[in-house]
């Protein structure tokens, strides 16, 4: 059923309504919100429910519409609609009780867990102690096996030691209190689908080769075999602590397809998913370093999507269009330069077809000018944002009305001018009186910034005094003219209570970040970056700030910016890497077998573990000979290709040709070959193989 048709005033009333009534707990919006002109919040989709059961007469439901059918049309009824940061949910689990911070949580229905995700577990005793999930190299993780796992760690002697029969009647789940229980620790996944045939399982390995098998489906799914691990095992006051949140809609669309795969989460660190983020949080700038294909570029998208999103996502792909603006990613060259990064002299085609040059922003500035803009506004009062809420208003309605190139203005000494167009810094204008400079692009926050001082100028010295000089600038005569012209335009503004900014973090990752000429790149930003000297304690002056409209401008960066570089260990440039950029940089070595976790994308589990198989024998091989070592080891992103290749491929066309750039000018290069081919597991076709695969592609 379609959103009912409903007028605007109907809407309000739905509202007051509301603020009567109350919202009921399980109509409470987790995704967007409506904020009303005075500040109140309301869930849309409940909101709409009440308008048409005020005007329709129908019950109260939200069940014939979604979330953003409800966003969207409220937004088309000029209504304010925010989206929310997910909240994330604590549950407690001990021998007597099972309580989440999540009030729609309730054990007569886990089926609720197919809507959540997990984010952390552990284990806490009584005395304080916690004990958190002990990985093996290359197990999966974020999954709803995550609390399961870590009690069979934590209980694993007490499990194993009870009887054939107890194991079988362990209680693992009872979805509702209507349905039955599902029992059974097994000792295989035969004897498991014996009594439950499906792919609703876990299996945890112990003892060599020894396993338990227990059915797991969400993320509650398995609530009541924990508690019964307490019951049986665990001390007085012992408990386990679920951290989780609900499923996002990309997450909620796909969690049919993705249903057999289980996915198990980093460790939480200070409310981070993954461990690094917080040494990024704490270092401010990071470096990987390591082998080829260690995964230290897809290391870097993680963590700053695990920062960016609060410990909420760490899939860069699924942060919104918004987040994304809070993430830069640059690889450096050797041909990469100071205009490339900072700022520059760029070729420009001038309106009557000449050439010439304009000063333009790098890519690392840019970033900079959008962090710094959210760290400042982010210390400003309410009352301020409001303020210059109005004044935004006020010059795009004023903008907006004129008709560029035609209307024209006049400044205090007669001059006449017009308006040829606004963009997102300057004002440009046309002096057809001035026969040597006909045209003037003005600043245009020295406009904004004398209609929010609130200040009355009544003559060119008083916009000289304000901006702090001691002559005026050709520019202060029009910007004049202009802040008369608003302020006399008798403009109607909206009194909309103004939300203050959140402070976001940023991230800027820098791939071969050795690669490029460092102190040609960053020139006196080297002084800037310094962890110790971020925001104003920091400021310098750029090479060419005494083109900027404002020459005294400082350049800083912002507190709440951080910085990954990623470099390969045997790439030549290492050795020159600026000595004064290695003391501001925290370097962390990742190790050919460190990011095995990433190869969970290839969505086979037989094919990811012969790919751990080989890639194993192959880097023990590599760290044997005399002349190399871990750091030409091959890492697991160069297996991510197995998607697409074959292992006979993937040796032919990428790994034999980069072990034989290693080996070159060494003894024996043709036995060190065949020792790596035989370590990987690669045979040679014989000839005879050779022609008949010819034949076939004939």
């Amino acid at each position: 059923m379609a959103i009912p048709k409903l007028k605007k005033q109907e809407i309000i009333d739905a509202l007051k309504f509301i603020d009567e009534q109350g919202v009921p707990g399980h109509n409470v919006s987790m995704k967007y919100i409506l904020v009303s002109e005075d500040g109140k919040k309301y869930p849309p989709k409940y909101v709409i429910a009440v308008a048409d059961h005020l005007v329709n007469g129908t019950d109260i439901s939200t069940e014939s519409f979604n979330s953003i059918d409800a966003k969207n049309y409220l937004e088309s009824q000029g209504f304010t609609i925010e989206t929310k940061q997910q909240e994330k949910f604590k549950l407690s689990i001990t021998a007597k009780s099972v309580e989440s911070t999540d009030e729609r949580f309730t054990m007569d229905d886990l089926n609720l867990g197919d809507g959540y995700k997990p984010l952390d577990v552990c284990f806490k005793k009584a005395n304080g102690d916690v004990i958190k999930r002990s990985y093996n190299k290359g197990e999966r993780r974020n999954s709803n096996q995550t609390m399961p796992r870590l009690a069979f760690q934590v209980f694993e002697k007490q499990l194993a030691a009870l009887s054939v029969e107890d194991k079988e009647n362990f209680p693992i789940c009872k979805y509702t209190p209507n349905s039955g229980i599902i029992r059974g620790i097994f000792a295989s996944v035969d004897e498991f689908k014996k009594h439950r045939n499906t792919i609703e399982y876990l299996t945890y390995s112990y003892d060599n080769g020894r396993q338990f098998v227990i059915y797991c489906w969400n993320v509650f799914s398995t609530v009541i075999f924990v508690q019964e691990c307490l019951k049986r095992f665990g001390e007085p006051g012992d408990q386990f602590i679920l951290t989780y949140r609900e499923k996002d809609e990309k997450e909620t669309a796909t969690a049919e397809t993705e249903a057999a795969v289980q996915e198990e989460l980093v460790q939480q660190f200070k409310g981070y998913r993954n461990p690094f983020s917080s040494m990024l949080i704490e270092s401010k700038n990071l470096i990987f370093r390591g082998a080829p294909g260690t995964g230290k570029s897809y290391l870097a998208k993680e963590i700053a999507a695990d920062i960016i999103s609060n410990g909420y996502e760490d899939n860069y792909s699924c942060l919104t269009d918004e987040q994304k603006k809070q993430v830069e990613f640059v690889q450096f060259h050797p041909s990469y330069d100071y205009s490339d990064f900072v700022e520059g002299l760029r070729p420009k085609v001038n309106d009557d077809g000449t050439m010439g040059f304009e000063l333009q922003d790098g890519i690392f500035k840019k970033f900079i000018a959008r962090a710094r803009k959210n760290y400042e506004d982010s210390q400003k009062s309410r009352e301020t944002v409001e303020k210059e809420g109005t004044v935004q208003e006020s010059m795009t309605e004023f903008f907006s009305d004129i008709e560029f190139g035609i209307d024209t203005f006049k400044t205090i000494n007669g001059n006449e001018f017009t308006i040829t167009g606004v963009d997102d810094g300057h004002i440009n204008i046309s002096i057809p009186g001035n026969a040597t400079v006909n045209k003037l692009a003005l600043n245009l926050d020295e406009v904004r910034k004398m209609l929010e001082s609130g200040q009355k100028f009544e003559k060119i010295k008083d916009v000289t005094i304000f901006f702090g000089k001691t002559f005026a600038t050709q520019g202060y005569s029009y910007d004049f003219a202009i802040y008369k012209a608003i302020i006399n335009k008798k403009i109607t503004t909206s009194k909309k209570r103004a939300k203050q900014e959140e402070l976001k973090k940023y991230i800027f990752i820098i791939d071969e970040i050795n690669r490029g000429e460092i102190s040609k790149i960053f020139g006196e930003l080297f002084f800037a970056i310094d962890p110790g000297y971020r925001g104003k304690a920091g400021e310098i002056s750029t090479q060419y700030s005494n083109l900027h409209s404002d020459p005294d401008e400082k350049f800083y960066i912002p507190e709440n910016v951080y910085i990954i570089g990623t470099m390969n260990d045997i790439d030549r440039s290492v050795d020159s890497f600026d000595f004064a950029m290695r003391r501001r940089f925290r370097f962390v070595e990742l190790r050919a077998d460190e990011q095995l976790e990433m190869l969970a994308s290839l969505d086979n589990e037989e094919l990811e573990a012969e790919a751990i198989k080989r890639m194993a024998a192959l880097n023990k091989e590599i760290a044997d000979i005399e002349d190399l070592n871990e750091n030409y080891q091959i890492g697991a992103a160069y297996f991510l290709k197995l998607k697409t290749l074959d292992f006979d491929q993937l040796w032919s066309d990428y790994l034999q040709p980069l072990l034989q750039e290693y080996i070159q000018g060494m003894y024996d290069e043709e036995g060190i070959m065949n020792r790596f081919a035989k370590a990987y597991g690669y045979q040679k076709p014989v000839r005879g193989d050779m022609n008949e695969a010819v034949q076939d592609q004939g």
